[in-house]
Formats: C-alpha cells, structure tokens, sequence
C-alpha cells in the first residue's frame, strides 16, 4: 500500500497465529516504524530491506503472545527503540509463557522489556512519518491503536472487519473494548483505513455501518453520548 508520495506501508502475515505485522516507512528518509512484529523477525527484516527503510522504532498494540515473539529479533538487529503501554507490563514478562502453552507452542525466552512507555496522546515520530498514540483498553489492559494522519489505523486486535478483539483472555474486558471502539476510534473520518492485528484491512466508515457488535451495543443504549452519533 502506498498513501501520497513519500509515505509506504506494507504488512507481512506471520506466525502460526497469522498475524499482521507491519512497516511504515517515510520513501524519501528512509526511517520507519514496525507494528506489532509477532513472530518470524528475519522475514520481517527482509520486507524492511526491500522497502528500503531503516526501522527505528518497534510500536507494539499490546503484548499477547502473537503480536510480540518477533520483538526480540527485530530489536537486537536494528537497535529500534520497543514500544509497549506500560499496563500490559506482566502480560509482556509472564502472559507469553501461559498463553504458549495453552496453544501448545514451545518458546524458551520471551521478549525484552519495553525502553519507553506509550500512552494516550503520545506521538510516535521518525523523519517524515507520525503515528498519534490511542488508547483503546479492552482486549487488553494497555492495548493501544496507532493512528497516522495520513488516514490509517493501526488497530491491533481491538477492532477487525466485521468484528473485535476476543475479551475472554487474563485481563479482557468487553464493555471497555467496546466504549474504546465507539469512543476512540470510529470518531476517526469514515475513510480511515484500518489495518488490524489479524485478517483484512476495513474502514471506520464501513464498521460504523456493519460491524455487528458496534450495532448490537449501539442498539442497547450504551453509548448515546458517542460524537460520531450526532454526525
């Protein structure tokens, strides 16, 4: 995918749990952001090289275990800054290792531990590219979605095509997932184009429209006070 000039974006599905994993990268400084590196780094630092980007930082939506097993490799290679909200801390340090074995994959050593903490309201910034910090608790505690102003949002596994992250892990929360969803991130224009944790890219305008926990939760009540409502 490529938005104006000078900006390019592209995703790499990997890991058992098919996860997106993606690079953003500025065409003219060559510097650039990983989201969300799952698993299989070698393969992601390859996609970095043919895109011809340097990544500078690694900007992780939330740290369950298939968004964060190709943190480690991605790090030691290009010395990139790792970004985590500081709420999913323990799941970093310790959820991996539960979560592993509960679906049967064998790791011997987890991620490293974040060198700086993103919250609500953060700016992520390399040379020409910024990503605005959103957080958006629910699927996690410190789940976050990146924004660029471009009109793209990186929404982990808090908002999918046609549904939500899953709140029945260690610290899942649905109704907070859903007031994130309706509070945070469909007050972004409805050509917003997200790019999500797992399986295909959507619009804000489309879930607004079809997504039908968005319309169930909307259809009980619970978030009459959503600006998006009014428009």
């Amino acid at each position: 995918m490529e938005v104006a000039n000078e900006l390019m974006v592209r995703g790499i599905v990997v890991g058992v749990f098919q996860e997106n994993c993606w690079v953003i990268g500025n065409r003219r400084t060559g510097e650039a952001i990983c989201i969300d590196p799952g698993d299989e780094p070698e393969e992601i630092l390859a996609l970095a090289r043919d895109m011809g980007v340097t990544i500078k930082y690694i900007a992780n939506s939330h740290a369950h275990v298939d968004h964060v097993m190709g943190v480690a490799g991605v790090h030691a290679a290009t010395g990139a800054k790792f970004l985590l909200h500081q709420a999913d801390l323990d799941l970093l340090r310790h959820g991996w290792k539960a979560i592993a074995a509960r679906f049967g994959i064998s790791i011997e050593k987890g991620p490293p531990d974040p060198d700086a903490f993103v919250t609500h309201g953060d700016i992520v910034e390399v040379a020409g590219l910024r990503l605005h910090t959103i957080a958006t608790p629910g699927h996690t505690p410190g789940s976050v979605s990146y924004y660029a102003e471009e009109g793209l949002l990186f929404s982990g596994d808090t908002l999918f095509r046609g549904s939500i992250g899953r709140t029945d892990l260690p610290g899942g929360n649905f109704e907070q997932e859903m007031r994130s969803i309706c509070e945070r991130l469909l007050v972004l224009p409805d050509e917003t184009i997200v790019l999500p944790g797992h399986m295909q890219e959507t619009t804000i305008g489309f879930e607004k429209q079809h997504n039908p926990f968005v319309l169930e939760w909307l259809r009980r009540g619970q978030d009459p006070a959503a600006s998006w409502l009014r428009q």
